[in-house]
């Protein structure tokens, strides 16, 4: 078994943020620096980082860096400042509620240190960026060991896009009880659908999934039916990008076929996720913003020519929302949630 790759990794010495172009995977694995409010930006937009709480993470390393190019001694125009970067970053993937969850740690954080000497309120920046990672190092340890409570020796299990560790920190939430089942010598089958248009099944899953010794099959998404009915899955494990308060969820398009599939063949339909993607302000699923990619992502991407003539209309949304009564239990770090949701969310959230 691979040592799990460091997808972000902060260079403390030499005051550098460094993460893997998730793009150029699996063929390529690279890091590349962030140095600026626009490579920031398009990191994230451009998913050379990105699962939602990684994309956390990152953008909790970002507002430090971005921070300390502030060189204003005024602390109502340095706190601005920090404000109108965190607004233009927080709009580059509005789906993922983690993205916002941590920038708006990190501006609280600035807010309660305003007063404090400049390398004082950067160190506390730094620390809540360091804190926020390990944190999620933390809570991915637990739901991998909720959610392989789930599994037996010799399980099926299907997953849908990526939430391994590259899309998190450690071990991952979807991905993660595979990983450690590893680790423990446990034997489990997992299909991993290819995840069209992006291929973060494909490119991601089977990648880290493979280098962590778990028995994958990587499948096409229209083969989920199928697999399905041969009976070689018990369960399916999907990640989450954010929960509304009555449990219906977002997570990368095609998740929620997959949950109607599990449905009609009877199998359990598990959503695997950190508390900080639970948005109990948020009602259901139809107040979740839906994110729309670029359309001829679907025509060019990952094809050295177009799949499709260039006047044919392409409809390109980057997540599904898979109802809450499809889902069988919401595994969290603080434990299992089963229906009804929405009460059972709300006394998590109180703990």
């Amino acid at each position: 078994m691979e040592k799990p790759t460091k997808n972000i990794r902060y260079d403390k010495a030499a005051e550098a943020l460094y993460i893997i172009d998730q793009t150029l995977l699996p063929g390529q694995e690279r890091e590349i620096r962030l140095e600026t409010l626009e490579q920031m930006y398009d990191a994230i937009k451009l998913l050379r980082v990105r699962g939602a709480p990684a994309i956390g993470i990152c953008a909790a390393y970002c507002l430090y860096v971005l921070a300390r190019g502030i060189e204003t001694p005024d602390a109502a125009a340095f706190e601005q400042t920090l404000e109108k970067y965190a607004g233009e970053l927080n709009g580059s993937r509005p789906t993922a509620v983690n993205l916002s969850w941590a920038i708006r740690v990190m501006l609280e954080t600035a807010r309660a240190h305003r007063q404090e000497p400049r390398e004082a309120l950067l160190e506390a920046l730094y620390q809540k960026a360091v804190e926020i990672q390990q944190e999620d190092i933390a809570m991915c340890r637990a739901i991998s060991e909720y959610g392989l409570s789930l599994l037996k020796e010799g399980d099926g299990v299907l997953t849908h896009c990526n939430a391994g560790p590259l899309a998190t920190s450690r071990y991952g939430t979807a991905q993660g009880p595979f990983l450690l089942a590893a680790e423990r010598g446990m034997k489990l089958r997992v299909f991993s659908d290819e995840t069209r248009p992006l291929l973060q099944g494909a490119r991601l899953t089977s990648y880290e999934l493979q280098r962590g010794g778990v028995d994958v099959t990587l499948i096409c998404d229209n083969m989920a039916s199928i697999v399905m009915k041969n009976g070689w899955v018990q369960a399916c494990f999907v990640g989450c990008d954010r929960v509304a308060a009555n449990g219906d969820t977002a997570n990368k398009i095609g998740t929620s076929g997959v949950a109607i599939l599990a449905k009609h063949y009877g199998i359990p339909f598990y959503v695997l996720g950190p508390t900080s993607t639970i948005d109990l302000g948020c009602p259901d699923g139809e107040h979740i913003p839906i994110e729309l990619r670029d359309p001829e992502e679907i025509k060019t991407l990952w094809y050295k020519t177009p799949m499709a003539l260039p006047e044919v209309k392409c409809y390109n949304p980057a997540f599904d929302v898979t109802d809450h009564t499809l889902i069988t239990a919401i595994v969290t770090e603080k434990g299992i949630v089963r229906p009804p949701f929405r009460e059972g969310l709300a006394a998590l959230a109180e703990r």
